[in-house]
């Protein structure tokens, strides 16, 4: 049996920036922190393993790019939903 590598990807979009940007990312250990620190912080959590494969690909502080914005914006859409005061989605919050 395979042991899976988890992988986490934090995303950040402030209401004036150009775009959302990685915050965030790892896999295994730091993975496995991203993700109880978003629990912690109460951040609404999705597994997209295509999507995170596609982000592991950026740099930490990097814009995701054009191509991204659509499939990144389904996420952040679904995020506010569940937060609509969006009090947990800060700027700088891991999501």
């Amino acid at each position: 049996m395979t042991k899976v590598n988890p992988q986490a990807v934090a995303l950040a979009y402030g209401s004036h920036a150009v775009a959302p940007r990685i915050l965030a990312k790892g896999s295994g250990l730091l993975a496995e922190v991203i993700i109880a620190r978003a629990k912690e912080m109460g951040v609404p959590l999705t597994a997209e393993p295509e999507v995170v494969s596609i982000l592991m690909q950026l740099e930490v502080d990097e814009f995701i790019p054009p191509t991204l914005y659509a499939v990144v914006a389904e996420i952040l859409v679904w995020a506010y939903s569940l937060d609509p005061s969006g009090s947990k989605l800060t700027r700088d919050s891991i999501s």
